[in-house]
């Protein structure tokens, strides 16, 4: 039987928050409730890419028995407001409304659950959050806002280059001080606004996150011609090695899976799902 089956139906509604409203989708739990689960989207694409898995995985966590709230963000989704007048601390604050509303609605300890960028805001968020975090559950985190950022940039110079056979090779210096001089950039479709990106530059590190709960962190194994890849990559290792060491109760989790964040194709892991669920069922999960 699949979680579709012996779950109830999602429940879509419009949260408010200030003068607009966000997009929700909430997952009631079966049977006994176990915890509240927010869910963090990806930036831009990523979250589009993405939508299937995380409808998919938010059914499962649901028939484990946790509440889960989808929410989309300012400007993105059906949610009110432009991308381009996105800013960190209004996304921080709509993960904020999203968590009272659960603790309103279920009255369970929080947990949050980010992919790609969306695992940075959610620990950004964590560090002030109202409510206490019981657990994180990072899908494939970015190890850097920095670097995430001049990869998003690269988009941009990539598609000039295809366009004008250009050369380039200081595209994204010369994007950033566009940014910095307060422009709007317009890339792959997104207006990325001077206020956000610089946001997102100014992140730390992943390893320079300390959480102080449980976190699940699940990274993907790529696959090469001989089979799985053989490890993680070494923005992987030293971030979770600088963890252990600060003592983060940190358990990483090394799944066989293709990029679904990235692949033009709506792309499905039942290895990714299993592998979440499977956390979620540890008795001592979050103690």
């Amino acid at each position: 039987m699949t979680a579709s089956q012996v779950t109830p139906p999602a429940e879509p509604f419009f949260l408010k928050i200030g003068a607009g409203q966000r997009f929700c989708l909430f997952h009631p739990p079966h049977g006994p409730c176990r915890g509240a689960v927010l869910y963090v989207p990806p930036f831009a694409e990523e979250m589009n890419r993405s939508r299937r898995i995380a409808a998919l995985q938010a059914r499962e966590m649901a028939a484990l028995g946790y509440g889960v709230l989808q929410l989309d963000l300012y400007g993105c989704g059906d949610s009110s407001g432009d991308f381009g007048d996105a800013r960190w601390a209004i996304w921080k604050d709509d993960l904020a409304a999203g968590a009272q509303w659960l603790q309103t609605r279920l009255g369970q300890p929080l947990l949050l659950w980010g992919l790609r960028l969306g695992a940075l805001l959610a620990l950004d968020y964590a560090r002030t959050a109202q409510h206490p975090v019981k657990a994180l559950i990072l899908w494939q985190p970015v190890l850097s806002g920095a670097a995430y950022l001049t990869q998003f940039l690269r988009l941009r110079t990539v598609g000039a280059l295809l366009a004008e056979g250009a050369s380039g090779h200081t595209g994204t210096t010369a994007l950033r001080a566009s940014l910095q001089a307060g422009e709007t950039l317009e890339i792959s479709g997104y207006d990325l606004a001077p206020e956000l990106a610089a946001a997102i530059d100014a992140l730390p590190a992943l390893e320079d996150f300390t959480p102080d709960c449980p976190v699940h962190w699940f990274e993907a194994l790529g696959m090469t011609g001989q089979g799985a890849s053989p490890g993680v990559s070494p923005g992987t290792a030293r971030a979770s090695a600088a963890w252990l060491e600060r003592q983060v109760d940190l358990t990483l989790h090394q799944v066989q899976c293709p990029p679904f964040w990235t692949t033009p194709e709506i792309t499905i892991s039942p290895a990714w799902l299993a592998a979440t669920s499977t956390a979620l069922q540890e008795p001592a999960h979050g103690h």
